[in-house]
């Protein structure tokens, strides 16, 4: 067996592995059939629903491919997209539906199986970059989540106090 024969036996055992099927269909769903727009919109659920939908994409890309770099641009992405997501009044979801997160991961994770050297190359050399990031989208996920909260109890007492 050569190594192309060996390439393209490994690339199509990774591709029928049940969690490459299961980011298949999140991405699908998720972004093309903006059902992560959609799932946004239930306040303070909708964005930490999207992000159990990243789970596989972090199983495969750290467990399967056992790539780190490629693990912190998945991650990357999808905490990027959660913090866009929770921005209030539904400017969130609208940019929900066009950064596609899902898909994004999807690419990069096919870069990956596909031996693409390209994707390869982008994500390795990214991944000091990535891990920095990564830490400042959770904190302002976390300051995010406390200014939301805030600005719901102003609002609640707004609110009682006129009633």
């Amino acid at each position: 067996m050569n190594k192309d024969e060996k390439r393209e036996l490994r690339r199509k055992r990774l591709m029928d592995n049940k969690a490459y099927q299961t980011m298949s269909g999140l991405s699908r769903y998720m972004d093309r059939y903006y059902l992560d727009a959609l799932i946004g919109i239930i306040p303070g659920w909708g964005d930490a629903i999207a992000l159990i939908c990243v789970v596989p994409f972090v199983y495969f890309s750290l467990r399967i491919i056992k790539s780190i770099p490629l693990t912190l641009a998945v991650l990357n992405n999808a905490f990027r997209d959660v913090l866009m997501g929770m921005i209030p009044f539904f400017v969130g979801d609208v940019i929900d539906i066009f950064h596609r997160a899902n898909i994004k991961n999807m690419q990069m994770i096919q870069g990956f199986v596909d031996g693409d050297e390209t994707v390869i190359k982008h994500v390795n050399q990214r991944a000091w970059q990535s891990a920095i990031i990564l830490i400042i989208l959770l904190l302002l996920i976390v300051v995010m989540i406390w200014v939301l909260i805030s600005f719901g109890s102003y609002l609640y007492s707004l609110a009682a106090s006129i009633f």
